[in-house]
């Protein structure tokens, strides 16, 4: 086994590698050029974030079966070229939990007890104890948004300050949260009420500017804010008004929308405390994910599944044919569903109906997952993981297998339970295209493509149409396609169009004013 180091790890990863039996070649910094010329001699790669892994690199590893990305991200890695070729990539994805929820603690004590501004007073020769009163942990209530491995990490420790723990995470059950001693509240809840807030969640477009002016409205003007997880998560013109005009207590901001970060507006208020992208530096971190990439890379080379897969594996050869054209059409009802979807998430139940019933079906169950976790996680699921990502979210899911459906060859179907009910979502495969052939009682055929679904419910009678088109028109938005489905005759109706752009916020709540509309929602496909 020939390992190819191409940025620095930590030695005890290097060390892991050689006592297995391979031969490590450590090179920091080979020029592109080099890294094609030489990477067909090796059958593992273990990079950081500074060498790009490009699709021409890929391309000349005649050897390579895994990639190895000593971190989280994987933006410096052609994933999709990766898994053309067959070769897996791994990542590190939990070696900075405990370093990040301790320097989310970090920021949240120096808020709390001015730690940064005395500092700073007291070495300009100022004993200015009366400026700096702060105020305890114990007893306020901390809101935790995402509540995911770091954030359930900053619970536990919360809990060990006697602080109250709130969170908010549609994507993580009720007994989950329960066992980590944590109430799921609402988002416009838990601004309301929270003493500090804690941002865990990952950056995806759901997420991006999760609190903006309209969410800094809602905060008590006590409220201190913590963002060690992405930068855009928090609207920064509106963080640093707010805090200025005392609509804040106070903010610590880790990680910022343009990094590096060297002259950021938050700089300039004495109330926010800023690092610079601290939340996994830490000598045990930086160990740990050495060695938690080697033992990924290891379990690949001796023909092993890797527990943190970032790309699936290929289907076997007999099932290829009857499943691959499934793979999305289980992401894209995960998907639908999800984002059709109200209240807190409960339960899901997957049916795979027809001969691809008779087949494995893990690879369509984790593409599932996927779909559903899609617009609220970056986290990406495969085969190898999608139970693991599953259990860790407290996320029930049951499979059954029927016959197939009278009109359909093979059908897959989603049924989503939240606290407000449950969502259905059915999909199949024809001539290669995805298609969402039932949305709850209603049948339609919606051939889905990049793109936007606007999803209108309405009762069935003349003129509801033409009504939609002309907003949509009004608007300057191309419908693409159309689709209708009924129950019967002028009760309730389903209609289903497909956009080239988004409808506008205003368009979409033109048409929800609409006489007889009952429900109209704009998803992303």
């Amino acid at each position: 086994m020939r390992v190819l180091v191409a940025d620095p790890i930590a030695r005890e990863g290097i060390e892991l590698l050689t006592e297995a039996g391979a031969q490590v070649d450590v090179r920091s910094g080979i020029p592109p050029g080099e890294l094609e010329s030489s990477i067909a001699e090796y059958d593992a790669l273990i990079v950081r974030s500074g060498t790009q892994v490009t699709a021409s690199v890929l391309e000349a590893a005649r050897r390579l079966q895994v990639v190895g990305r000593a971190g989280v991200g994987v933006d410096n890695i052609d994933v999709e070229a990766a898994t053309r070729h067959g070769i897996l990539v791994v990542n590190a994805p939990t070696s900075n939990i405990v370093a990040a929820a301790e320097h989310s603690f970090a920021l949240m004590l120096a808020l709390a007890r001015h730690v940064p501004q005395a500092n700073t007073a007291l070495k300009a020769g100022r004993w200015a104890r009366q400026e700096f009163i702060g105020t305890e942990l114990r007893g306020k209530l901390l809101g935790i948004f995402g509540l995911g491995k770091v954030g359930s990490a900053v619970a536990r420790r919360a809990k060990a300050f006697e602080m109250r723990v709130v969170a908010c995470d549609p994507f993580v059950s009720e007994e989950h949260a329960r066992a980590l001693g944590v109430e799921l509240m609402s988002k416009e809840d838990l601004l309301r009420e929270a003493d500090f807030i804690s941002i865990h969640v990952p950056m995806t477009p759901s997420t991006r500017e999760l609190i903006g002016p309209k969410e800094l409205a809602q905060v008590k003007p006590s409220v201190r804010i913590v963002n060690t997880a992405r930068g855009g998560l928090i609207d920064e013109q509106a963080l640093y008004e707010a805090v200025e005009e005392g609509r804040v207590a106070g903010a610590a901001v880790d990680t910022f929308a343009v990094e590096p970060a060297v002259d950021s507006l938050l700089f300039r208020s004495d109330k926010i405390i800023v690092t610079p992208h601290l939340g996994a530096s830490t000598e045990e971190a930086q160990t740990m994910v050495a060695v938690e990439v080697a033992q990924q890379v290891l379990e690949v080379l001796h023909g092993r599944p890797a527990q943190f897969a970032v790309n699936a594996p290929s289907l076997l050869p007999e099932a290829l044919a009857v499943l691959a054209p499934f793979v999305g059409v289980a992401r894209l009802i995960g998907k639908v569903a999800t984002q059709l979807a109200e209240g807190q998430f409960q339960s899901v139940v997957v049916t795979y109906a027809g001969e691809i019933a008779q087949h494995d079906t893990t690879i369509l169950k984790s593409a599932i997952i996927g779909g559903l976790l899609a617009p609220v996680s970056d986290e990406r699921v495969n085969v190898v993981n999608a139970d693991l990502i599953a259990a860790q979210r407290g996320m029930q899911i049951q499979d059954q297998k029927v016959e197939a459906q009278e009109a359909y060859r093979n059908v897959l179907t989603v049924e989503l339970e939240t606290s407000a009910g449950v969502t259905c979502v059915s999909g199949t495969s024809i001539l290669g295209q995805s298609h969402i052939i039932r949305i709850d009682e209603f049948s339609l055929d919606i051939r889905a493509g990049d793109g936007y679904l606007l999803l209108i419910e309405n009762q069935d009678r003349p003129g509801m149409i033409g009504a939609v088109g002309a907003i949509a028109g009004g608007a300057d938005v191309n419908i693409s396609n159309m689709e209708v489905g009924r129950v019967d005759r002028r009760k309730q109706a389903i209609m289903a169009l497909s956009l080239d752009e988004p409808m506008p916020d205003s368009a979409l709540q033109s048409i929800r004013e609409i006489p007889g509309i009952i429900m109209a929602r704009q998803v992303q496909v």
